[in-house]
C-alpha cells in the first residue's frame, strides 16, 4: 500500500504530536524535581552559612572527640599501642600482676582489610584508679576498643580490686 503525501503529513504530525505529550509528561516531573533539589540545596547552603563556631567553641568541642591514628604495620602498631597502653595504666596507678601481653593478631571482618590486635594485662588498683583509666583509655590514639574487663573486689580490702583487661587496636 503506498501511502499519499497528504497521509505521510498526518504521520508525521501525529508522531510530533506523541513526541510533545511524552516531552511534557516527563519533562514536567523532571523541572518538579530540578526545583525541589535546587531548593534543598539553597536550604543546606543557608544552614551551612548560618553556623558560626568561635574559636574557644571549636576547641572545646574538638577536645571531646576521641583521637585515632590510622594503623600502621603490625610491629610498629603493637609497639606504639603497648606504649601508650603502659603509660596510661601508670597514671591511673594500676599496679600490674604480670607484663602486658600481645595476643594473636585477628581478621576484624571478612574483606575488611585490617587485623584486631589485643593487648591483655592484670592486676590490682583502687575503685577509684579503675574509674581513672577507663576515663583516660580513650585519649590512646590507637584504642579501638575494650575487648574485655573483669573486676574481682577483695573481700579484706573492699576498696581493692583484682582486674583483667583487655583492649584492642587495628593493624595492618
Amino acid at each position: 500500500m503506498k501511502l499519499s503525501e497528504r497521509d505521510k503529513w498526518a504521520l508525521k504530525i501525529g508522531a510530533v504530536g506523541v513526541v510533545a505529550i511524552l516531552v511534557f509528561r516527563f519533562g514536567t516531573t523532571w523541572v518538579e524535581r530540578w526545583t525541589e533539589v535546587r531548593k534543598s540545596i539553597a536550604d543546606k547552603r543557608a544552614t551551612l552559612t548560618s553556623i558560626r563556631i568561635d574559636k574557644a567553641q571549636q576547641k572545646r568541642l574538638m577536645s571531646i572527640v576521641p583521637l585515632f591514628e590510622d594503623p600502621n604495620e603490625e610491629e610498629e602498631q603493637k609497639i606504639r599501642f603497648r606504649e601508650k597502653f603502659s603509660e596510661q595504666l601508670k597514671k591511673a596507678g594500676f599496679k600490674r600482676g604480670e607484663p602486658i601481653r600481645v595476643l594473636r593478631a585477628r581478621r576484624a571482618q571478612a574483606g575488611a582489610g585490617y587485623k584486631l590486635l589485643g593487648l591483655h594485662t592484670r592486676g590490682e588498683c583502687k575503685f577509684q584508679q579503675v574509674l581513672d583509666l577507663l576515663t583516660n583509655l580513650y585519649e590512646n590514639p590507637y584504642l579501638v576498643g575494650i575487648e574485655e574487663m573483669r573486676m574481682e573486689c577483695d573481700p579484706k580490702k573492699r576498696q581493692k580490686f583484682k582486674i583483667d583487661l583487655t583492649v584492642s587496636t587495628f593493624v595492618k
